[in-house]
């Protein structure tokens, strides 16, 4: 009898351990939007984490050696590329600018400086063989926390005494030409006008770097080695899997510039946006890279609607850029969701999540981002979108 009972007790406890693991292995990983009360931490969270996942688990062979996915734009690239620190540069987006280059830039920021002029920040991971970059001018703190994010050498043309406190940081590693003087790190071209015509070359970067005993390695405390989440090349987010997601052809954020009346247009054949602006109510055109006479496109939209304040009487802005969760939108493949974005410290990753709390998925390609003040708009397919809260 005892004997029996010892069996069935052996069997019992089999079929708990089987149902148990089984239970377990088939959970699902969550995503919660976390408040990082501790802004000076540097430790991937979870969602890190979970990507890196995602991206390990797919079959992912390189299509020849040496080439491994971009942490940025998830494009084949160098493997040398791919561990090497990108540069940030500012460059103005005026009626005078003279901009060459941008066509090469992995992401691409706008955001309003003073008097609604925007300027732009391109974030380029091979900066490598571009003999005319630019042209380049000041840049302002909320740009320089961006360009943390990236553990990027920021290079720009001076700016207001806002910047003092970061530019004086240890960790601070950028160029700054409006001290450079003796013109040994930058060059005067030809240009639209005698005022903005400052560029830089592939050469010259590096001459700072190495003179300046930069690493070229990311250093660190940059933690956020997978910035966005991508999906597959073979399973690309077409975000058909969103009920309310939005058909979105024509992508307008001239009510949010009105300076420069900047607008995306979705190309069904390249399944690219393709950027278009109009200065000052001047003639809409293609927003053109002089350096290649090639239109700026892009696979990804990110729109962040940030909370800003207007500093002093010359209308000087400042944006809140991380401890804080605001929200936004996602356009890609001819659709757009709303997100909301989060960053948590200096050197973390700005990430989007949909709706339901899960961090978005881009696609393989350029990225640009579009940064507007708190309760401004702009219009998708002609419908206005607000984007000043955040949808339960």
């Amino acid at each position: 009898m005892k004997k029996y009972q010892v069996m069935i007790l052996m069997l019992l406890s089999a079929l708990f351990l089987l149902f148990g693991c089984g239970k377990k292995e088939s959970s699902g990983t969550s995503f919660e939007l976390v408040n990082d009360a501790d802004s000076s931490s540097q430790t991937p969270d979870n969602k890190t984490e979970t990507s890196a996942e995602v991206s390990d688990s797919e079959e992912d062979i390189p299509p020849a050696e040496g080439l491994v996915r971009s942490r940025i734009t998830n494009e084949w690239i160098d493997e040398e590329i791919a561990n090497r620190r990108p540069v940030s540069i500012m460059v103005p987006n005026t009626k005078t600018a003279s901009q060459y280059g941008l066509s090469e830039a992995s992401v691409l920021y706008e955001c309003n400086v003073e008097s609604s002029i925007t300027r732009l920040m391109g974030i380029w991971e091979d900066w490598d063989n571009l003999e005319k970059i630019g042209n380049i001018r000041s840049s302002r703190d909320y740009f320089m926390y961006w360009s943390f994010e990236w553990d990027a050498f920021h290079i720009h043309y001076g700016g207001p005494f806002y910047m003092d406190s970061l530019l004086s940081r240890n960790d601070s590693e950028n160029l700054n030409l409006n001290i450079d003087v003796s013109k040994t790190y930058h060059y005067r071209d030809i240009a639209k006008n005698d005022f903005d015509n400052a560029f830089i070359s592939s050469e010259l970067i590096h001459k700072y770097i190495n003179d300046n005993d930069y690493s070229l390695n990311y250093r660190e405390n940059y933690s956020d080695g997978q910035h966005f989440l991508f999906a597959s090349d073979a399973d690309p987010n077409l975000l058909t899997q969103y009920e309310d997601a939005i058909d979105a052809g024509n992508v307008d954020m001239s009510l949010a510039y009105p300076l420069t009346n900047c607008y995306f247009l979705y190309n069904e054949e390249t399944g690219l946006y393709e950027r278009f602006q109009h200065l000052s109510g001047e003639h809409e055109e293609p927003h053109i890279d002089l350096s290649n006479n090639t239109q700026l496109t892009f696979k990804n939209l990110l729109v962040q609607n940030t909370y800003y304040e207007v500093r002093d009487e010359k209308g000087y802005l400042s944006f809140q850029c991380h401890d804080t969760t605001r929200d936004g939108w996602f356009f890609t493949n001819g659709k757009g969701i709303h997100v909301t974005w989060q960053k948590t410290a200096d050197y973390s990753a700005t990430r989007y999540y949909d709706d339901d709390g899960n961090e978005i998925r881009l696609n393989t390609g350029k990225t640009m981002i579009c940064i507007l003040e708190e309760g401004d708009s702009f219009t998708v397919d002609g419908k206005i979108i607000y984007t000043n809260s955040i949808k339960k």
